[in-house]
């Protein structure tokens, strides 16, 4: 039998903790009052007796008041039932102490891991943290009804981000408007900051405003480059009117502020990374960042935007230093590069910069690939145009927006209100492999997070502008007046709400005994329920005109979770709970032997109907020394898929100073295949984990996973 906790948990069944309960309650009765051992007994039989295979404590506990109430023993009852109340007081009154003390102390592992790039012993990580776990505490008793708590405890869905659910001005994701905050000013901090008239400056003042804005999210934000190359032909054309006032000729004047425009780019560059890397946000981490990458943004100043892009990718090729002052790979910012006509083939223009590209994804991992080609065919707008632009932060992308004053396409200045995860393989293990059953199942869980997005998006509803000003007020979201509300920008498609999902391939494995990798039955189970997803989103937005969008989820630390619930709702299914992980979103199984390229054909079927946003990837050996193969996947993602990336290899060891693939072990410990190290504080380990790198290490399931996954391209030139 086992035994449904207050909090979802299930455990197994101890009737010595039913025979400790009632001794309690029996010290605290006089002896004609107490209870005799045989009753006590008569009691568990009783309990054991309905052979029932779960039973939830509380109905335990009525059970045994109402038997001592049998038994005239109304002074013990009533002394039981005082008990009773008063510890559910106490637990409903202070749920964090335990918590706080395991963070505190180092002990906590859901905390330690919860993000591979925050580092729990910091005190400005425990500081966020600590403010997570209260927020976590006044969500779920106060803010979220118990059947989504429950579902969420049971692994049934994912309610994301309830550690910062409590502070309703939060919302999850963005794409910063630098051209408006550049342009025309903004405000950070009560204090002014008019149009920069350098590229130096521009890129100083676009770190300041990604602290703030990320300080009030806490998902990932996304500036793009073009915004910035204004400024480079502004810092050009100080230099060649200075030289021209003292006297240089026209061709000196060009080519000396043109090498001073050049260097200032590059220390532009320099101070932007050291900035974005070295600030902490409120969220204990430095800004969780992407930048845009994309030619086609701009016409006017193509070759400036060029010239960023090139530094960028220079800069990132070398690395950053870390405590050792060696160079090695960062987390952040993420750079997303958007292949086009006139970057990808050999006789285009910027083929130069895709060269470059294709050498810092050897190196770096960075950076990611955004089809212009598939974007423009999938992100059709009301005006029936195709449009490409960047996803917010790691994979999250907007949905087509045609602004109404203008009539035209609107990207920077939207976001993202959250996320709800539904768990696919417990909708198919619940099933029973019963396929009307699924189906029934499946959508009662979509309602269920159908319920916990309008309870975020209802949250946000009652937000005004005065409590972000750097959002709503001076231009990264909006141009509010004080005290108006946001409930404009959360409908008419301006800004998204996500549904997640997770588990694709074990849902499809269970119910069909197929991969939906198969191009047969389980690809089509596979392809039927993302419509289902999507159709069921689409009727949402119908009905309330907020842009419901089919999301895959990274679930970095959920996917650890999920695997625990269902083994423990489930018990151990071969290919299905036999692992730490569940795998993310629509992806290949991580140990499936498969191609690179028949992996990325056959998920950009799946991606496609991932609207909301999803990253496919594909993992490699180091190819330092192979970039014609690096070259080939490029231009493959650029025919074949919105949006890939390549995992490659760029570890450190700061004992014996060795550079390659840190290893794990069979009990999933990293160590140094050089020296034997094996102390994370002396190892430098960079892994995408879930669409972003991380750098701080990973829960025993995402552990698992990295460790289990195959390579899908060989070291051979293709």
């Amino acid at each position: 039998m086992k035994i449904v906790k207050r909090d979802g948990h299930i455990v197994d069944y101890d009737k010595s903790k039913i025979e400790i309960a009632i001794e309690k309650a029996n010290n605290e009765v006089n002896d004609d009052e107490k209870i005799s051992k045989e009753q006590i007994t008569q009691i568990i039989k009783y309990i054991e007796g309905l052979k029932k295979k779960r039973i939830l404590v509380e109905d335990i506990q009525d059970i045994i008041e109402q038997k001592l109430m049998e038994y005239d023993k109304y002074a013990l009852a009533k002394i039981y039932i005082t008990y009773r109340y008063t510890r559910e007081l106490v637990r409903k009154a202070n749920t964090t102490d335990q918590t706080i003390k395991e963070l505190i102390e180092g002990e906590n592992e859901y905390w330690n891991n919860e993000n591979s790039n925050k580092n729990a012993e910091l005190v400005t990580t425990q500081r966020d943290y600590l403010a997570g776990i209260t927020s976590t505490d006044i969500t779920r008793r106060f803010l979220l009804p118990e059947d989504i708590v429950k579902a969420h405890d049971e692994g049934i869905i994912h309610f994301h981000d309830a550690d910062y659910f409590a502070q309703n001005a939060l919302h999850n994701c963005e794409l910063i408007n630098l051209e408006d905050m550049l342009q025309n000013g903004t405000v950070i901090n009560n204090v002014k900051i008019d149009k920069p008239h350098r590229f130096i400056t521009a890129a100083t003042i676009a770190t300041q405003i990604i602290l703030a804005v990320t300080s009030s999210s806490y998902g990932g934000a996304t500036i793009s480059l073009s915004h910035l190359a204004p400024f480079v032909r502004a810092s050009y054309e100080k230099y060649y009117n200075k030289y021209i006032q003292r006297g240089f000729s026209v061709e000196d004047a060009n080519k000396f502020a043109t090498e001073d425009t050049d260097k200032e780019i590059e220390d532009g560059v320099q101070t932007f990374n050291y900035q974005v890397n070295s600030m902490t946000n409120t969220n204990g981490q430095a800004p969780f960042l992407s930048v845009n990458m994309y030619l086609g943004e701009t016409d006017e100043y193509k070759e400036e935007l060029a010239k960023i892009i090139e530094e960028f990718l220079k800069q990132r090729i070398q690395g950053f230093k870390n405590e050792k002052g060696v160079y090695v790979t960062p987390a952040f910012p993420k750079l997303l590069y958007v292949l086009e006509e006139d970057n990808i083939h050999k006789d285009s223009k910027y083929y130069y910069l895709t060269e470059l590209a294709a050498k810092c994804t050897a190196k770096r991992m960075v950076p990611d690939y955004i089809s212009e080609k598939k974007m423009l065919e999938y992100k059709i707008d009301k005006n029936g145009n195709g449009n490409c632009y960047p996803c917010m932060g790691c994979r999250s992308f907007l949905t087509p927006y045609v602004d109404p004053k203008t009539n035209k396409p609107k990207y920077y200045g939207r976001f993202n209100q959250g996320v709800v995860t539904i768990n696919l393989p417990d909708v198919a293990l619940s099933s029973e492999k019963d396929f009307d059953k699924f189906w029934q199942i499946l959508d009662e869980r979509l309602e269920l997070c159908h319920k916990a997005l309008q309870i975020r998006h209802k949250r946000l509803a009652n937000v005004t502008s005065d409590v972000a000003p750097i959002l709503w007020q001076y231009g990264a979201l909006a141009r509010l007046k004080k005290g108006e509300s946001i409930h404009e920008l959360l409908h008419h498609g301006y800004s998204t709400i996500s549904l997640g999902y997770a588990g694709l391939y074990e849902c499809v494995k269970y119910m069909t005994g197929n991969s939906h990798t198969d191009n047969g039955d389980g690809k089509d189970f596979g392809l039927k329920i993302m419509k289902h997803l999507v159709d069921s989103c689409n009727k949402w937005k119908a009905e309330e005109d907020i842009d419901y969008s089919v999301y895959g989820t990274p679930i970095e630390s959920t996917t650890y979770k999920f695997a625990k619930c269902l083994k423990e709702r489930f018990g151990t299914v071969k290919g299905i709970t036999d692992k730490n992980y569940i795998t993310n979103s629509y992806h290949v199984p991580v140990f499936e032997e498969i191609d690179a390229f028949t992996k990325l054909k056959l998920e950009s079927e799946f991606q496609q109907l991932s609207p909301g946003g999803a990253i496919s990837y594909i993992e490699t050996p180091n190819l330092q020394n192979n970039i014609e193969a690096v070259l080939s996947v490029i231009e493959f993602i650029y025919n074949n898929i919105m949006y890939a990336e390549l995992n490659t290899k760029s570890d450190y060891c700061q004992k014996c100073g060795y550079t390659g693939e840190i290893l794990l072990d069979d009990n999933l410990e990293w160590y140094c295949p050089n020296c034997g190290n094996r102390d994370h504080n002396l190892l430098n380990v960079a892994r995408r984990t879930c669409g972003y790198i991380g750098t701080n290490f990973w829960n025993k399931g995402r552990t698992q996973e990295i460790k289990e996954r195959v390579l899908h391209i060989d070291n051979k030139v293709l």
